[in-house]
């Protein structure tokens, strides 16, 4: 697979040196998300990224309890380390299993390690060390905050963001960024509201938004892309598909931010094809280019498990699209009329 024009044009992340690809490998799927897969189809998945010219890539401990982070190592260490961007998170430490998994999370086959939730300074300095090592590479250029957030924490939200106040998880992170450690400083979480807390006490690059800014969904319009545009932190685009109900549609995976898709969502997943099909447009190249249109967007993250899935979607995004087919979704009332679209 040859590198493709419009997958490795590169956007600068937020204020930093940083450039990261248009279109980027997430690796949830390389830790066994819903399905495992074979350190040969591991090692595959990254090959063709990186033949197709993706030049950055984003793991984490969570993914199949750091299972990603030692095959995404394993993978990337191939490469000369400097012609591509990683990023990993932090907030999780990992320690040997002392309960059995119960399959709630969603990894298949998991390494045998549970997670203790850590966002203080010694927490956050042991996580990073501990990601150093499990991929073999000591540049990690992108550290992220995961997964905090009402969300996930509930009532125990305001305990580990004193964390990251008081407990000096954001010291540590400035401490990485100035002496070098680290290039940028983000979040990655599913909340929005999370990144504008976030950017009201602390000096951020970027944040790891999955899911939030979609064909589906364009609430950050109203608030966190303008705050952000005024602010210089670069949005990285994860979940373009909404989990997985745009990838292929009503006729696929009717799978809707990690749960079954309402049918409110299905009904206007319905409507978007109906759209796309009028003007001979793929729903699955629609929404992975729809997002990249916001200046703010740095990078379109997209999880694959598969060299077939990384060349489906890389056909994806290359593939040219009508501009008659964004007004059409403009007009339809399927696209907020505030959001910048391709080639408009």
């Amino acid at each position: 697979m040859q590198p493709h024009p419009k997958v490795t044009q590169k956007r600068r992340v937020g204020r930093t040196a940083l450039e990261v690809t248009a279109l980027s490998l997430g690796t949830a799927p390389l830790g066994g998300l819903y399905r495992d897969l074979s350190e040969e189809e591991a090692q595959a998945t990254v090959d063709a990224a990186w033949q197709a010219g993706i030049r950055y890539f984003d793991t984490a401990p969570h993914y199949g309890h750091t299972k990603a982070e030692h095959r995404l190592g394993a993978a990337l260490r191939r490469y000369p380390r400097n012609e591509y961007v990683l990023s990993t998170k932090v907030g999780r430490r990992f320690v040997p299993r002392t309960h059995p998994y119960d399959g709630s999370e969603g990894w298949q086959d998991p390494l045998p390690f549970e997670a203790i939730y850590d966002y203080t300074r010694d927490g956050i300095l042991r996580s990073f060390e501990d990601s150093q090592m499990r991929l073999g590479i000591v540049d990690i250029d992108m550290l992220l905050v995961h997964d905090i957030g009402r969300v996930t924490h509930g009532d125990r939200n305001t305990h580990y963001w004193r964390q990251l106040g008081e407990g000096g998880g954001f010291r540590a992170l400035d401490e990485l960024r100035a002496a070098g450690a680290i290039k940028a400083i983000g979040f990655g979480v599913n909340e929005r509201e999370v990144i504008r807390e976030a950017m009201r006490e602390f000096d951020i690059d970027c944040a790891l938004l999955a899911g939030r800014y979609t064909l589906l969904e364009q609430a950050p319009l109203d608030d966190l892309l303008p705050e952000c545009e005024k602010k210089g932190v670069s949005i990285l685009l994860g979940g373009a598909f909404n989990s997985g109900i745009l990838a292929r549609g009503l006729l696929g995976d009717l799978r809707f931010n990690y749960g079954d898709a309402p049918r409110d969502v299905v009904d206007r997943v319905a409507h978007l094809e109906a759209v796309c099909r009028a003007h001979d447009a793929p729903l699955a190249a629609a929404a992975l280019q729809f997002p990249y249109a916001h200046p703010v967007v740095a990078t379109v993250l997209n999880g694959a498990r598969s060299a077939a899935e990384v060349r489906e979607n890389v056909a994806s995004f290359e593939t040219a699209l009508p501009r008659d087919l964004w007004l059409a979704l403009r007009d339809n009332g399927l696209v907020d009329s505030r959001a910048p679209l391709p080639q408009v």
